[in-house]
């Protein structure tokens, strides 16, 4: 994603950015929908934009488009990609603070008031078991009283039959839980995991984490914003 990040930026144009999974036909990420402005973002990410307040975390911020639109408002935010050249490309863009580094690195420290993880952010947690290191990272990071903004789909939709009903195998693996594969030009990345979560299962393993998830927007295609804050003792 960061090599093509990178030639949009410099060519405006650029290939395909190619997804494979093994739950999934093959599909496209439009680049040019990456780089998108604050009026062209879904109704969710701005939501979620206003409601970040304090020191911000941007995480997987790709090209920096919601920390370029924090900063319009005169918002103080903390932008953080594992690709150095999207690392590069935000700095070129105009984001004040940009840093090359996974969520779960020891050297990212906090607090911040405000986690931000948007475009089906709740996918960096990669799977169910993952909650309770995901939720620990967390409780290092925020501040008192912060709080997490993240959007996610509900994928249930998907095994929706003719009637209405929803059928899924409950003995499987938890039907969001989903592996990914990317491809730009002859560059393969390796395979990852990815998580989109309904906001009951994800409101359940917040609680079970000292977490409590509020559900604040829901969109036009299964998809929700929730807030989850730190359950004080």
């Amino acid at each position: 994603m960061g090599n093509a990040i990178a030639d949009y930026h410099q060519l405006q144009k650029c290939g395909r950015l190619r997804v494979f999974s093994s739950q999934f036909d093959e599909d496209e990420i439009p680049v040019p929908h990456l780089f998108r402005t604050l009026r062209q973002m879904p109704p969710i990410e701005r939501k979620a934009l206003e409601l970040a307040s304090g020191r911000i975390l941007d995480v997987g911020a790709g090209s920096g488009c919601h920390s370029l639109a924090l900063q319009e408002m005169g918002k103080e935010v903390h932008a953080i990609d594992i690709s150095t050249l999207s690392v590069e490309v935000m700095l070129q863009r105009g984001v004040l603070h940009a840093t090359p580094v996974s969520l779960y690195d020891d050297t990212l420290t906090g607090p911040y008031d405000t986690i931000l993880m948007l475009m089906n952010g709740s996918g960096i947690i990669g799977r169910l078991n993952a909650m309770p290191l995901f939720f620990s990272r967390m409780k290092h990071l925020l501040a008192p009283g912060g709080c997490i903004l993240m959007d996610s789909t509900d994928l249930s939709y998907l095994y929706e039959e003719e009637d209405g009903s929803i059928v899924i195998d409950l003995a499987g693996d938890y039907y969001g839980e989903v592996d990914f594969r990317m491809q730009y030009k002859n560059i393969k990345g390796t395979a990852f995991d990815w998580l989109y979560v309904d906001f009951n299962t994800l409101a359940f393993h917040a609680a079970q984490n000292g977490f409590q998830a509020r559900l604040l927007q829901q969109g036009k295609h299964y998809d929700y914003l929730a807030e989850l804050k730190r359950i004080e003792n």
